[in-house]
């Protein structure tokens, strides 16, 4: 699968570089956000494997401030760029626990060395076999072959298992995004399936023993690629 980055950055010739010099590295698929709010709505409407996140952003919320929403919202793995690393900086920065920090100026070198780490460790960490989830009643951890679908429910998803349906109070693309993406498929806006419970596909619904969803026309396409429909 092709690797997606955010870049934020709001300096726009620095940004370009940056891009420029992932896109030699082989990551095409850039997108560059110049402010804190054009990061969030990009990342509201984008899923993402790594993200790039200058700390000084000329706002009134820096880059920090953005660590803290994707922690708490998108759960995607970051690096932190900075012009300088004050002891300050990094008291606020190293709370948000980024995957690395990129010193400006950098080069060519320094960026792939980083990069092509977090994009490891960041599939390393959703190798684990369970996760942990916010529900009503406090943290909770759960495996991941426990879950056999997942519905979204406005800013909450249900997580259905053999035994039990939870309410996590995240979203489902937050939740997607710390699955293994090789174990799940998305079938429709609102649901996503663990791939190996699905025991049938017949009338615009995936059945997962006496379970169904539905099949979105939009979902349709990617759904029947993922599952390689013969």
């Amino acid at each position: 699968m092709e690797k997606r980055i955010l870049i934020v950055e709001d300096e726009p010739l620095i940004a370009k570089d940056l891009s420029y010099i992932l896109e030699d590295i082989g990551i095409k698929d850039v997108s560059l956000a110049l402010s804190y709010d054009d990061a969030r709505e990009i990342l509201k409407e984008k899923n993402f494997e790594l993200a790039l996140l200058d700390i000084n952003l000329s706002d009134d919320k820096d880059g920090v401030d953005l660590a803290h929403f994707i922690n708490s919202e998108v759960h995607i793995p970051f690096i932190f760029i900075t012009s300088y690393y004050n002891s300050s900086t990094v008291a606020r920065a190293k709370v948000t626990q980024p995957l690395a920090y990129l010193l400006k100026p950098f080069n060519k070198h320094d960026i792939q060395i980083n990069v092509e780490m977090a994009l490891y460790k960041a599939d390393h960490i959703k190798e684990n076999v369970s996760i942990f989830l916010r529900e009503k009643s406090g943290t909770i951890q759960l495996e991941i072959n426990d879950i056999v679908y997942l519905e979204a429910q406005s800013n909450y998803t249900k997580i259905v298992t053999p035994s039990k349906e939870i309410i996590a109070s995240q979203t489902l693309k937050a939740i997607l995004s710390k699955l293994p993406e090789a174990q799940f498929v998305r079938t429709h806006k609102s649901f996503a399936t663990r791939i190996d419970q699905i025991t049938m596909i017949k009338g615009g619904y995936v059945y997962l023993n006496d379970e169904k969803v539905p099949i979105g026309r939009s979902y349709k396409d990617d759904f029947q690629k993922r599952i390689s429909i013969i």
